[in-house]
């Protein structure tokens, strides 16, 4: 049975650096499953960045959406799975659900998304759950600021906290990073 670690924290607060350290205990047994989308030049240059701080003998797979199936594919073979990060899962998914349309989103489809959104954790962590491999989880804790002025931000802050909880209170460990400064809460 595999152990969840989750790491939270804000933007910019080392949650990646600290997932990194942790993953690399695991040798180069290790799956990075990256969540982000290259859409534009900005995003480019993160990725990029990305790629160069982690171990170059990781496996990567690059995806967004039924992570599940890649922890299926690889869990015997690999001791570790580094998943960067939920929150930019939640936005793809978010925008993939509303077809990148996010000006005419019906209110009604609020509560299909978020349930979408929760079948794919819930697969995941059922899947992390039967593997033999750990999996380390990266999120952002995004509700600490002010409410935002849109609909859509505000259904993503919901549902980024709402899956933030399902995800620590089936977690093993939870760390919380703070200018760079990892603190076990779980």
């Amino acid at each position: 049975m595999g152990k969840c670690i989750l790491v939270t924290g804000g933007a910019r607060s080392g949650k990646s650096s600290f997932s990194e350290n942790k993953a690399n205990s695991y040798g180069d047994k290790v799956v990075y499953v990256a969540t982000a989308v290259p859409f534009d030049d900005e995003m480019k240059d993160r990725i990029k960045k990305h790629k160069e701080s982690r171990n170059t003998k990781w496996l990567t797979v690059e995806t967004y959406k039924n992570i599940d199936e890649t922890i299926y594919k690889y869990g015997q073979d690999y001791k570790c799975f580094l998943i960067d990060c939920i929150t930019v899962m939640i936005t793809n998914q978010l925008m993939e659900f509303f077809n990148y349309d996010v000006e005419n989103i019906d209110i009604d489809d609020y509560d299909k998304a978020e349930n979408h959104i929760k079948d794919q954790i819930t697969r995941m962590m059922n899947a992390i759950e039967e593997s033999n491999a750990d999996a380390i989880l990266v999120t952002n804790e995004v509700g600490w600021g002010i409410v935002p002025d849109n609909p859509i931000s505000r259904l993503f802050r919901d549902i980024s906290g709402r899956i933030n909880q399902i995800i620590a209170k089936k977690a093993e460990e939870v760390y919380l990073t703070v200018s760079g400064i990892p603190v076990r809460i779980k």
